[in-house]
């Protein structure tokens, strides 16, 4: 277009005033995720970005309040019989997906049952099982073979409800299409990997009557348009944000925080009563991590402190050690053999663990996150502990979306393949058994780094038929010391962490990751 014509075609623009540019304005929250949304499928990875995303388009059947209780969402009401081995749900009337099609119970069973291969909690459902059905167009009817007790949990563990065209794709392959039905839609034509990510307004959504609570209750939208904007470098977000470019940063920099504060127009919070636990994966399909006492090695050199304070700086309120295999502060945390963190580490007898193990200098691939700040200096602290207790690092630096794609081969690592990388995993995943991703056992069907452990998924299952809290923190107890005994993965610490938005910004619903129905500006 040449200037003239563009000049022309400007002019003849309708002139806003200044009262409806500022309210057009509010109906906008520019928000600077975390990383970027590099796979949008909330299924196929588990990156919290791609569960934040996940949040605002797809609606579940149940979701959890502040209590952690699940409360239903798409469900209207629900019954089980008194062999506790039918669950009848009742699906709330008008539901519809984003294309206007109605949301079917046989769209939600093929959501469940799609989702359910990449969950513990859904492996543990569909292997209990019978069958699933729909006797008409509004009842869901899951026929178990034996009781279930965390039913409800298990369908409010993020279990988004799809389109059956867009559920019946293989788990292990990504989904093209992505309509929901929740708050916000996604069009897929303005998402630029790297760049933004757009979500307007579902005009048609109906939310449950009451407040927000958590990821429950009434989610209620005030922005026609949420913009994310990827911004790699934490200083250009935190200009950004002073200087009214955008409303709010997820996770600052730490080391920025004192600049952010000094800025009337910033606050910065602590939303976070749960945290995230910082975590080295350890891949058990290759040398040299396929070795157990190599795996055991590495701890009695292990100082969390030292990963907590790379990562966090000082600010006693955002981070916590020692963190154990179950979230501190959880039901199931617990003291068990912890010693092998809090006793006094010791740099020698780790050298000489590696050593009785065979380790005979075989390169040991560690990926670090370019654009994940707090999980870069994670992965520097392990780089720097296993190169003094005598390893042959290749530390691969790469962004985060192409660390995700790159956990996932289980190639040698001179075909691709990797030995170990960082990462944090939310506190109320990893805070009992039943959720906790990184401690199953199951080969094949495990996190990344596939542990084998026979022992941990039978005191797993135990755990599920547990009948009451003491005895779950008894068999808890058992897997935390088997956990030190295996070492599937090495825990790093607990993290609180920071956001910081614009002061005009209100009623953002408390949570560790960002939920953008209540929140409105002033």
């Amino acid at each position: 277009m040449r200037r003239r014509t563009l000049l022309a075609a400007t002019a003849a623009l309708p002139t806003l005033s200044a009262p409806a540019l500022a309210q057009n304005a509010n109906r906008v929250l520019r928000f600077v995720p975390e990383g970027n949304l590099n796979n949008p499928d909330p299924v196929w990875t588990t990156t919290t970005v791609a569960r934040n995303h996940g949040l605002m388009i797809w609606d579940m059947l149940f979701a959890l309040d502040d209590t952690y209780a699940p409360q239903p969402q798409m469900v209207e009401a629900h019954e089980v019989s008194e062999d506790r081995l039918t669950w009848r749900f009742r699906l709330r009337e008008g539901l519809r997906f984003h294309d206007n099609e109605p949301v079917r119970p046989v769209d939600c069973i093929t959501s469940i049952q799609r989702w359910a291969r990449r969950r513990p909690l859904g492996q543990t459902l569909l292997e209990r099982t019978e069958e699933m059905t729909w006797p008409d167009d509004r009842t869901i009817v899951i026929r178990l073979k034996r009781p279930y007790s965390l039913m409800l949990e298990t369908l409010a563990d993020y279990c988004f409800i799809m389109p059956e065209r867009i559920a019946k794709t293989d788990p292990f392959t990504q989904i093209t299409e992505f309509v929901g039905s929740g708050p916000f839609s996604f069009p897929r034509d303005q998402w630029i990997s790297g760049s933004q990510a757009i979500y307007l307004r579902n005009e048609n959504y109906r939310p449950r009557s009451g407040a927000p609570n958590f990821v429950s209750g009434g989610k209620v939208v005030h922005f026609d348009r949420v913009e994310w904007r990827v911004m790699p470098d934490y200083a250009t977000a935190v200009s950004a944000l002073g200087n009214g470019e955008v409303d709010w940063v997820q996770q600052p920099q730490v080391d920025l925080l004192p600049l952010m504060r000094r800025n009337r127009q910033i606050r910065v919070a602590v939303n976070d009563r749960i945290g995230v636990i910082g975590m080295v994966a350890l891949n058990q399909t290759q040398p040299p991590f396929n070795n157990q006492k190599l795996r055991q090695a590495l701890l009695p050199a292990l100082n969390q402190q030292d990963f907590v304070t790379a990562a966090l700086g000082t600010e006693p309120e955002l981070f916590k050690v020692p963190a154990g295999i179950f979230t501190p502060g959880m039901p199931m945390a617990n003291d068990e053999a912890l010693d092998v963190l809090t006793g006094p580490r010791n740099l020698e007898r780790a050298r000489q663990m590696v050593r009785e193990s065979g380790y005979n200098g075989e390169r040991v691939v560690l990926m670090s996150p370019t654009d994940y700040p707090a999980t870069m200096a994670i992965a520097q602290v392990a780089n720097d502990l296993f190169k003094r207790i005598g390893l042959n690092v290749d530390f691969a630096v790469m962004d985060w979306g192409t660390l995700v794609q790159r956990r996932a081969s289980k190639e040698p690592i001179d075909r691709g393949g990797w030995s170990a990388f960082c990462t944090t995993y939310e506190g109320l995943t990893v805070a009992n058994p039943a959720t906790h991703i990184p401690l199953r056992g199951n080969g094949p069907q495990a996190w990344f780094g596939w542990p084998v452990s026979p022992r941990l998924e039978a005191l797993r299952e135990q755990w599920l038929d547990a009948p009451d809290r003491d005895a779950q923190l008894s068999i808890a107890r058992q897997m935390q010391r088997i956990a030190f005994e295996e070492v599937p993965y090495l825990p790093t610490g607990q993290h609180f962490n920071p956001t910081a938005y614009r002061t005009n910004l209100v009623d953002i619903v408390p949570a560790s990751f960002p939920i953008f129905w209540g929140v409105r500006k002033t």
